[in-house]
């Protein structure tokens, strides 16, 4: 009869698993018996993070809940950076982790990878859930992709014991379906449609709940006139459409397009500081009519709106399309005044991100359609504020909400793997690539269309620059960078190095590619 961890694997791709990320360990062997003759595929990270990152990645991209493998202990705890990043961006991720068995834990006798109380420590950040036994393991897997896939998604860990994964299993059950999409009741529908149809000047603010919903936020926006202002996790969308505003709400020719409407519908957004207030002026304008669609009772529980309407953005939009009055108006206009102010607010207030918004716009011209993974780093930081890319759910960073450094080289892998054949850009600073170099080699050995491009100021200088205004002397922001050229060849990539022109850069990244490749940003060279 087959193991725990057998079951397990057998489990996730019975749930439409094709892919792992992990590295295995004298704790997980069960999980990498199950992996063998399986159709699910294993890819090898260098660090439990990086793993963790290429889930996050691997979501983003395919729609469908990412999966890591980690071990027990430093393992897990390794992972929950990036657990935290993808609860921050509400990203549909599994952990399945070891854990020592029953009779030992919380006894503090230092046995390996020993924890007070692993299920704790993570049960502050997301769901946990232990396996007992071999009864419950589709119970587990059950209550996991039932969370993974309705609500607010995020992160959600499994452990199982070190005593419990070598237990023989029976044949699991058929998996629970998946829950069916949530569609506010016909009086919220029918009062948002009142509201939206008494108005003339609506505004549409979307958010990372957009992500894979182009055609239905498309035609609610066209139906209503309405400009679509684009926070960082929405980009993509609607690109070069008239409608389309790719502009932070932090920027004041944003604010002043949403305080000019007589009616704001709000879309899949939690109203994040790192998206509303990056300048922590608390000048966002109020909105007392808002109506709101979220997924989550909680967060729309967060912020008063007249309107709540609680269901996927998606369907919402479906049901609530035919209810709307067709409009004419001034929208485009609108839309273009606020384009052409943002952009011209953004090279006012700093000079320096008129050729770092530059140096990402070449990047999208020279590998049209290609997916833009990005780390926090100065041009990430500026095309945040302002940028239209062109593929939806194909600009994506962690330079909002949880912030984490070096998330783009692991991301970037998953988002390769979800995505087989599409260009692959990771956009990262010399500083976060020290944080998680090894990741390049696990594309090195899954031969993935990645080119990193790798912006090198020679420190943390979005930091220095801060600390500088701040008053403070400029203190731990000069790491020494890597030598690229020899790091690239150490790690098998082929490699160039070009200073900061946007001409040389997309000549750079013209050239034909096998494989994954890096080109070398110097900036101020």
């Amino acid at each position: 009869m087959r193991t725990v961890g057998e079951r397990l694997v057998e489990g996730l791709a019975e749930r439409g698993v094709s892919v792992v990320f992990g590295i295995p360990g004298v704790h997980t062997v069960e999980l990498y018996r199950g992996l063998s003759n399986s159709p699910v595929r294993h890819v090898t990270a260098r660090h439990e993070q990086g793993a963790a990152f290429m889930a996050d990645g691997y979501a983003r991209v395919s729609g469908r809940p990412g999966v890591a493998f980690v071990i027990t202990g430093p393992g897990l705890t390794n992972a929950l950076t990036a657990m935290a990043q993808a609860r921050a961006d509400s990203v549909p991720m599994l952990v399945i982790s070891g854990v020592n068995h029953g009779s030992v834990q919380g006894l503090g006798h230092g046995w390996l990878h020993e924890l007070p109380e692993q299920a704790a420590m993570v049960r502050a950040l997301c769901p946990t859930r232990q396996i007992g036994g071999p009864a419950q393991v589709g119970d587990a897997l059950d209550w996991a992709f039932t969370l993974l896939t309705s609500g607010r998604p995020g992160p959600v860990h499994l452990e199982v014991p070190t005593d419990v994964m070598p237990m023989p299993c029976a044949p699991l059950p058929a998996p629970a379906p998946f829950p069916a999409k949530v569609v506010p009741g016909d009086g919220d529908l029918a009062d948002a449609a009142t509201r939206l149809n008494a108005a003339s000047r609506i505004v549409i603010l979307s958010g990372g709940g957009v992500r894979g919903q182009e055609v239905g936020l498309r035609a609610l926006a066209e139906r209503l006139d309405a400009p679509v202002v684009q926070t960082t996790n929405a980009r993509g969308i609607m690109h070069r459409h008239p409608l389309c505003v790719p502009a932070s709400p932090s920027l004041e020719a944003t604010r002043a397009l949403v305080r000019a409407a007589d009616q704001v519908l709000a879309i899949g957004t939690e109203f994040g500081p790192t998206d509303y207030d990056m300048y922590v002026n608390a000048d966002f304008p109020d909105m007392p009519g808002l109506i709101r669609i979220d997924v989550s009772e909680v967060q729309l529980a967060r912020r008063p709106a007249a309107v709540k309407l609680c269901g996927d953005a998606g369907v919402t939009m479906a049901a609530l399309l035919p209810r709307l009055a067709a409009k004419s108006g001034d929208g485009a206009a609108r839309a273009k005044i606020a384009c052409t102010a943002a952009r011209a607010e953004l090279a006012e207030a700093n000079a320096a991100m008129r050729g770092q918004l530059a140096m990402v716009e070449a990047i999208r011209d020279a590998i049209p359609r290609a997916i833009i993974v990005g780390d926090s780093t100065q041009p990430v930081y500026a095309a945040n504020l302002f940028y239209s890319h062109d593929r939806p759910g194909g600009w994506f960073n962690a330079a909002t909400g949880y912030g984490a450094l070096g998330y783009a080289t692991g991301a970037a892998v998953g988002a390769a793997m979800a995505a087989p054949g599409t260009p692959v850009v990771c956009l990262i600073g010399d500083g976060g690539l020290q944080f998680s170099p090894g990741e390049l080699r696990t594309a090195v050995d899954e031969h993935l269309p990645i080119t990193y491009v790798v912006w090198n100021n020679a420190g943390f200088r979005e930091i220095a620059e801060a600390m500088a205004g701040a008053g403070t002397e400029v203190i731990g922001c000069t790491p020494s960078p890597l030598k690229m050229k020899p790091f690239a060849a150490a790690c098998d990539l082929p490699f160039r190095s070009v200073a900061e022109d946007p001409a040389a850069l997309a000549n750079a990244l013209r050239q034909p590619q096998q494989g994954p490749r890096m080109i070398e940003v110097r900036v101020g060279a």
